[in-house]
């Protein structure tokens, strides 16, 4: 997904929320529970990008007119390095409506989980506030 990767690398918060199916679902490397509707993902996709420092996609792989991708990616939280992947999936429409996030090592994980977990109060507020601006999307905290 071309615009999903341009968007992100350009710091384009809005155009990657609006790549997101109202009915997306984000899984994140760190919870157990996935996250479905637009504005809870939207929020925390906004919070990461703040989290993570240095970050840069290093590979794609798929299929590029499919509706799978994985974007291999490398960042920064604090002290820790970590790579990761962004595998997304997206519908007729074109739009994600399947976002799961894995990281590792652990140490680059449990990194994120605590600088998120510290965020995440204000995430929920901010996915309730863009709900409310008529941007729909279950809001779970």
């Amino acid at each position: 997904m071309r615009a999903f990767r341009e968007a992100v690398e350009a710091g384009d918060m809005d155009a990657v929320e609006a790549l997101l199916a109202e009915d997306v679902v984000f899984t994140s490397p760190v919870v157990f529970k996935p996250y479905p509707g637009k504005a809870i993902t939207a929020a925390i996709l906004r919070a990461v990008s703040q989290v993570f420092q240095d970050f840069r996609y290093v590979r794609e792989i798929g299929d590029a007119a499919g509706a799978d991708q994985a974007l291999v990616f490398t960042a920064r939280v604090g002290d820790r390095e970590l790579t990761g992947c962004d595998f997304l999936h997206v519908n007729e429409e074109g739009l994600i409506d399947d976002f799961m996030v894995m990281v590792r090592p652990l140490s680059g994980a449990q990194a994120l989980a605590e600088a998120m977990g510290a965020r995440f109060d204000q995430i929920v507020k901010d996915a309730r506030a863009r709900s409310a601006q008529g941007r729909p999307g279950d809001v779970r905290g």
